[in-house]
């Protein structure tokens, strides 16, 4: 069994401003997200982590560093859990989307909509599963730091959800989030865990 532990990335300025960061270079963490960084590395270098993978980002990159340091083990990019495409809508504010037809159906009808000269929502999906499905053939606990979406999209694909209806799972800046994969089995462990849900699952590891 592989148990994987997905990580938001924490806090930086597009996200109070409400735009789209999209696969932008250049967002780095604000100061409230290099906090919520150091504050990880209290509530999960008690975890059994062997290795660490983590979006080309580098949002997601400055919000793993510090665990990595902690734990000495390499920072492992993989593309495979990279943010989406959003195309044209990279650096759009939400509130200039909101009367888009295009942007409504993307967040209705995410199953089959295309951002424009972007990503889909399958593809999405499709490419961090096989990549959990190689993951697992080589580490017993990884940690992955990556981005909302890309966990709402592994999560709903083993709680069974639609991708139609995956953003009524909440996926907060530096949650935790545990997917247990084996051969003939899953676990989805933890959804949106705050700092007292992964004390508790350190303690679940231990027995």
């Amino acid at each position: 069994m592989t148990r994987f532990l997905f990580v938001r990335h924490a806090a930086h300025d597009l996200l109070s401003r409400g735009v789209i960061a999209g696969r932008q270079p250049g967002v780095h963490l604000n100061a409230l997200g290099k906090k919520q960084a150091e504050h990880l590395v209290e509530r999960l270098s008690v975890l059994p982590i062997e290795a660490i993978y983590c979006s080309p980002l580098e949002r997601a990159c400055e919000t793993a560093t510090p665990l990595a340091s902690r734990l000495g083990l390499p920072l492992q990019i993989a593309e495979e859990f990279n943010e989406i495409d959003f195309g044209e809508w990279t650096n759009c504010a939400f509130v200039d989307l909101k009367d888009v037809p295009e942007w409504r159906r993307w967040n209705q009808f995410r199953s089959a909509a295309l951002t424009p000269g972007g990503d889909s929502m399958l593809a999405v999906q499709s490419r961090a599963l096989a990549k959990m499905l190689e993951l697992r053939t080589c580490h017993q606990f990884v940690a992955v730091f990556t981005h909302g979406d890309v966990i709402r999209a592994v999560l709903a694909h083993f709680l069974g959800v639609h991708l139609d209806l995956f953003q009524r799972i909440e996926i907060a800046c530096c949650s935790a989030n545990m997917v247990e994969l084996d051969e003939n089995s899953v676990r989805v462990r933890l959804v949106n865990g705050n700092g007292a849900s992964v004390e508790l699952l350190a303690e679940q590891q231990k027995q």
